[in-house]
């Protein structure tokens, strides 16, 4: 039975590229999630006023890849201690946030977030918001499969390949086979 994960890690872009090569990942959809009006536009959301953090909604097979291993790769494909900020861009919109889907869900970006502290995965502590998932809505089509769409503009080549080739190096036992092709 088909589960939905949503998270917000900086731009939707490396998100969608990343998640993509997962086993047990059926779709990902960039989009917007936890704002305050409907069905907003990437202009309105780039402005920053409408709340909404660009994000990512998962369909997966839990049989395949478990919600947990979804956030695993969440937490450790983005910065999740610097507020409003991924790299360069820099705003509301680029939060790091779980938009869960139950009560579950929440359980387990709690304790993933628990287990990053104890470990000190990071020098700073995790603001990763934690928010009941209300709406999502896919962004423009020209923001769909981007990297697919634009292999040769420079934010494909010099942020989203190299961020795909370290989540190739550290995630290899959980990619389709075709993405090992690509290793």
């Amino acid at each position: 039975m088909k589960q939905l994960a949503t998270f917000g890690g900086g731009c939707f872009w490396c998100a969608e590229a990343i998640f993509k090569e997962l086993k047990g990942v059926e779709k990902v959809v960039s989009g917007y999630s936890g704002g305050k009006i409907k069905d907003p536009n990437y202009y309105e959301v780039t402005e920053g006023t409408t709340g909404h953090a660009e994000s990512i909604q998962i369909s997966f097979d839990p049989g395949q890849i478990s919600f947990e291993q979804l956030l695993e790769v969440f937490f450790l494909t983005h910065n999740p201690t610097t507020p409003d900020r991924q790299g360069n861009d820099v705003g509301t919109q680029y939060r790091s946030v779980v938009f869960y889907h139950d009560e579950k869900q929440k359980s387990a970006a709690e304790k993933i977030i628990g287990q990053i502290e104890k470990e000190k995965i990071y020098d700073d502590p995790v603001i990763t918001e934690i928010f009941p998932y209300s709406a999502f809505y896919p962004a423009e089509e020209y923001h769909q499969n981007y990297l697919v769409k634009n292999p040769d503009q420079p934010y494909c080549q010099f942020v989203i390949n190299p961020k795909l080739a370290k989540f190739r190096e550290k995630f290899s036992s959980l990619l389709k086979d075709d993405s090992k092709s690509q290793l």
